[in-house]
């Protein structure tokens, strides 16, 4: 006689434990979240959790009594809150930046004064005189103050302004090499962050390279024999983001220049960072043998371009000056439209020059912090020490350290200070730092020696409670 067997018991199985969609989208308790976001994504992320939780019953993680008791101790709640937490963290948002890398690219490279944020705001926030002149009422160009602005503080004869460095290059690359040859020495050829390399954005530009010298080696007759009828470009590239040492030879930009002069040919020179010096200001002698761009400008050459977001202490930007006549034929090239600033941005850089021509050129977040002193950084440990050491379970130790220009610039350069080591009971130093970057306010540091370091010389004023905040939301005695 055969074996009868049981049927199944519809308590075993523990896929009908699981809450609804609909069930979810009815529940008051999640009323405020659909509202802030909205019910349609708010639904794809009960999904989300739901399938996360099928995925352990999948696996056999998880039974029936698992689930039931998942759900008893507030299980799915608790991962759905946290799946709205992922995304509340999402996008660009304020960060603390206790790094020590003042031109962070994770974190916005340079912050602005506070007077160009505020112009940025009033930009932004309504309308801008932008494309009329406000006497005759004719259309004129968006960054005409910007480029009589750069004029003076660089010396060129004019200047204009696009999304970005690389876009500056692009522009010129296609505005003057299109179908054309552009010579670049060997040793000059450089990919900076992104993958930005000069050999492919001369191919996006339509431009042909042709490579001169050695890698640590070009000369002027490199160039000379290069040229061709169908030259379009001498390109000079500043290698912002490393240094060739040892036995090396680069072609001076006058030489470079003047050959472009005697054989009329266009010539350019990329800067990348773009070292500013303004009357009344400090000179950033410590950011090392960073070109100053009056400098390149008087170097004869017809283009030199230079970021506005690294040592000018501005808005992204990429900034162009030079000869008159270049820079108009630049922005004469229908591609400078697809590039050029928008009204936010121009604000901003036109508030940082003016405050860079009226000798407030210290006043910049980025040359402060560029030329703070190794005492001043051991001043500011010692307040974040004091500030940090009356939450319980979290210690504070005061070391020697440096700090980073970043993002390019002066690649070489160490800042000399101090800085704070911070252990908090029960965390690792990389639990420790992950935790800090998902507090509110996020808090970036570095992870150094199995420790959680915070360098202050990249702390904003006004931030020290928001660090005290995020180190509190994590200390287990708070």
């Amino acid at each position: 006689m055969a074996s009868q067997q049981r049927p199944a018991d519809p308590g075993d199985n523990p896929y009908r434990f699981l809450p609804k969609v609909d069930q979810v989208l009815l529940d008051p308790a999640w009323s405020q979240a659909q509202e802030r976001f909205g019910s349609e994504p708010f639904a794809g992320w009960v999904r989300e959790t739901l399938d996360a939780w099928r995925a352990r019953i999948a696996d056999g993680t998880w039974d029936a009594a698992a689930v039931r008791a998942a759900l008893e101790n507030g299980g799915f709640t608790q991962d759905l809150r946290a799946r709205l937490a992922r995304e509340q963290r999402r996008g660009v948002r304020p960060a603390i930046n206790l790094s020590g890398v003042v031109l962070n690219t994770g974190l916005g490279r340079a912050p602005v004064h506070a007077e160009a944020a505020e112009r940025m705001a009033q930009a932004a926030g309504g309308y801008s005189i932008l494309e009329v002149d406000r006497d005759s009422g004719q259309r004129n160009q968006r960054d005409q103050r910007l480029g009589e602005l750069l004029a003076r503080l660089t010396g060129a004869e004019a200047g204009i302004a696009v999304n970005n460095n690389a876009a500056a290059v692009l522009l010129l690359m296609h505005a003057f090499s299109k179908g054309r040859e552009a010579i670049v020495s060997r040793g000059e050829l450089v990919e900076i962050g992104g993958s930005f390399r000069v050999p492919e954005v001369l191919e996006s530009a339509g431009a042909r390279l042709v490579a001169v010298g050695a890698t640590n080696r070009t000369r002027i007759a490199d160039y000379q024999r290069a040229i061709v009828n169908t030259t379009g470009l001498l390109l000079k590239v500043h290698t912002s983001n490393y240094r060739l040492v040892g036995f090396t030879e680069e072609v001076p930009a006058r030489e470079m220049a003047e050959l472009g002069r005697t054989r009329g040919i266009p010539t350019a020179w990329d800067l990348g960072s773009g070292r500013i010096e303004a009357p009344g200001a400090q000179a950033l002698d410590r950011v090392g043998d960073e070109t100053v761009v009056r400098d390149a400008v008087a170097s004869g050459v017809d283009v030199v371009t230079f970021s506005g977001d690294k040592l000018l202490g501005g808005p992204q930007a990429g900034l162009i000056v030079g000869k008159r006549e270049a820079v108009a034929t630049l922005r004469r090239c229908p591609m400078y439209r697809a590039l050029r600033l928008d009204k936010v941005a121009l604000a901003g850089l036109e508030a940082t020059c003016e405050l860079l021509l009226a000798g407030r050129g210290d006043e910049l977040p980025t040359r402060q912090m560029l030329l703070m002193e190794a005492e001043a950084t051991g001043e500011r440990c010692q307040a974040v020490q004091a500030a940090l050491q009356t939450i319980p379970g979290v210690h504070v130790t005061i070391v020697p350290s440096s700090s980073q220009p970043g993002s390019g610039s002066a690649p070489t350069v160490e800042l000399p200070g101090f800085a704070l080591q911070l252990r908090v009971d029960g965390w690792k130093a990389q639990e420790l730092a992950q935790a800090l970057r998902r507090a509110d306010p996020a808090v970036f540091s570095r992870v150094q020696e199995n420790v959680v370091w915070l360098d202050p010389r990249t702390l904003m004023p006004g931030e020290l409670e928001g660090l005290c905040q995020a180190v509190r939301s994590i200390a287990p005695g708070a």
